[in-house]
């Protein structure tokens, strides 16, 4: 299987999926996993997070083909023009079996002829913002999500069909196994740190209307230390006059500006504060993974109290103003108590990850199992096979199929080559001493609905034949 993972917006997009793609070419060496790039100052960047994750891991680096305007323009620091680049580079992107990506741009490669490979969502970030659960999702073939909460409402919308999406997966959280740095220590006093974090897009951003006034509030505060570090997007591309405004604040021991930094991008911040600070930025969801007081600037007059699109800001206080914001701060770290048990819960909705688990890992073989499971549809499905064959062991049948060994030609299974002990908890392969099934009804649970916990095709298959 050729799977390549194309990374074509800014740089904060490429932590959220990097990791599956690592846990691809080390764990399945079937699989050929290529990393594509517009522009050589991403590699750098890429190569980096590769060697601290998985040093000497199989991947291709594909720097890809750009005009020569993309070419300055990315050499600048600013982005291609997405869709362009997609366009000259189809061919290319036609070559592979799937595309893996964060972002949902890439989906104009199915209007301009790029049909042959599996189009996979990996998302970046899991807040429940309306743009992630956009009417185009459904046009993705496969879509990994962090919990149950993302897949409740996607099921609701008939964004994702059952048996082509998998939960329990937030790849960035990865970073911070074991081993990994420590939050960065960014002041020399021991006062509590807010983070304010301010979402790019003005229509929801606190910053056109707050921001300003929360900094000089905070750069006169004798009780807090404040970091002020944006969506990367609020101040791209990055240019000398970004800072022009903030120079007042330099040299302030308890102020740290960050505009888009990559420890802005790596979870430095959210790990580093003691309160958030911000409006709809996904971070929240990182931030309260570790349960911590949080406070929320409507800057819009927001009725949010029943849109789930603002269901994070249940996770503490709401305040239109961000007036004596010193003093909300305050009230916030004293009313933390009362948003525990909903940040708990919130975070148990958010994120299924089991403890300790590795959920790249779960995605990458998410990935797998779902292009063997569609190679095997679509050998079902779009050859010819002769009439029905008798009843054959249904653990013999569910072994070959699902090791690839059905001929087209003939309509027969040859001899399967998988170990017993790879499903044995659902068959015993290769023994033929189990239940009998037709080769139709094979086919027919290909496209039944996966067993209560599973998405995997040797368990939900036998599920839906009522193999025990």
């Amino acid at each position: 299987m050729k799977i390549v993972f194309p990374y074509i917006a800014q740089f904060h997009q490429i932590p959220h999926s990097l990791p599956i793609a690592i846990e691809l070419a080390r764990r399945h060496p079937e699989c050929e996993v290529h990393i594509a790039y517009p522009g050589e100052r991403y590699l750098p960047f890429i190569q980096r997070l590769v060697n601290e994750y998985a040093p000497g891991v199989p991947l291709h680096f594909d720097c890809l083909r750009l005009d020569p305007i993309n070419r300055a323009r990315v050499a600048s620091e600013r982005l291609a023009w997405k869709q362009f680049a997609l366009w000259l580079n189809r061919d290319y992107f036609n070559g592979f079996d799937a595309i893996a990506t964060p972002e949902r741009t890439s989906l104009f490669l199915r209007r301009i002829g790029v049909t042959r490979p599996k189009l996979i969502w990996t998302r970046h970030g899991a807040g429940d913002r309306e743009i992630g659960f956009a009417k185009d999702v459904v046009k993705f073939d496969f879509v990994l999500m962090a919990g149950h909460r993302i897949e409740k409402r996607l099921l609701e919308k008939r964004l994702i069909r059952p048996g082509d999406y998998a939960v329990g997966v937030y790849a960035k959280f990865d970073w911070l196994r074991p081993g990994a740095s420590a939050a960065p220590h960014l002041f020399d006093n021991d006062r509590p740190t807010v983070l304010y974090n301010p979402h790019f897009r003005g229509s929801l951003s606190s910053w056109p209307h707050f921001g300003m006034s929360v900094l000089e509030q905070f750069a006169d505060s004798q009780r807090y230390n404040l970091i002020f570090a944006p969506h990367v997007r609020l101040f791209d591309p990055p240019r000398a006059s970004n800072l022009k405004p903030f120079q007042r604040f330099v040299g302030l021991p308890h102020l740290h500006i960050d505009l888009g930094s990559e420890r802005s991008i790596d979870m430095s911040y959210t790990r580093a504060a003691d309160l958030y600070l911000g409006d709809v930025s996904s971070q929240v969801s990182e931030f309260v993974f570790r349960p911590r007081p949080c406070l929320f600037l409507n800057a819009h007059g927001v009725e949010w109290q029943r849109d789930p699109s603002y269901g994070f800001w249940q996770l503490g206080p709401v305040s239109n103003t961000a007036a004596a914001i010193e003093h909300q701060v305050s009230l916030a770290f004293d009313a933390h108590h009362d948003y525990l048990d909903v940040q708990r819960r919130y975070i148990d909705e958010t994120f299924a990850l089991p403890p300790g688990s590795c959920s790249a890992a779960g995605g990458a073989g998410a990935i797998v199992a779902f292009l063997r499971r569609s190679a095997l549809r679509q050998t079902l499905t779009s050859v010819p096979r002769p009439p029905a064959p008798g009843p054959v062991a249904a653990d013999a049948l569910v072994g070959q199929i699902m090791d690839g060994n059905y001929d087209a030609a003939s309509g027969r299974f040859g001899p399967s080559t998988m170990a017993p002990t790879v499903y044995a908890s659902t068959v015993h392969v290769g023994q033929g001493d189990g239940p009998t099934v037709s080769a139709e009804a094979w086919a027919a649970a290909l496209d039944a609905p996966p067993a209560a916990g599973t998405q995997d095709a040797p368990r939900r298959v036998p599920a839906a034949l009522g193999i025990p």
